[in-house]
């Protein structure tokens, strides 16, 4: 028997519950995301939203595990390289916008 066999005792409605949850959680940050003009997180929570509505399709029976799962995955790895992508435009495209200000080096200019 593998380990967490047990997981398959609970409800369905367990399961949906966490869904659920999830989902709201991601649809809120998408919408907040989405009023401070944050395209890019906006776009990887509304993934990462979507991907908890391909999770739920397995818990009511509309399709099988290992589609949804393997749908739910891309739309999350997805979501997770834009999060990672807003993070890096906003550093290296913004420094001005975190309170960082670039001072240019020009070699030799700090020797006496």
């Amino acid at each position: 028997m593998p380990y967490g066999s047990w997981i398959n005792d609970l409800p369905t409605g367990f399961f949906l519950v966490v869904h659920i949850a999830a989902f709201a959680i991601g649809a809120g940050f998408a919408w907040v995301a989405a009023k401070r003009d944050l395209t890019l997180l906006a776009t990887a929570f509304s993934l990462f939203a979507a991907a908890e509505l391909v999770y739920m399709t397995y818990h009511l029976d509309w399709t099988v595990f290992l589609f949804a799962h393997t749908i739910a995955e891309v739309l999350d790895l997805t979501a997770f390289v834009l999060v990672f992508a807003a993070a890096a435009y906003r550093v290296v495209r913004q420094p001005a916008a975190l309170g960082a200000t670039l001072v240019p080096v020009v070699a030799g200019a700090l020797d006496p």
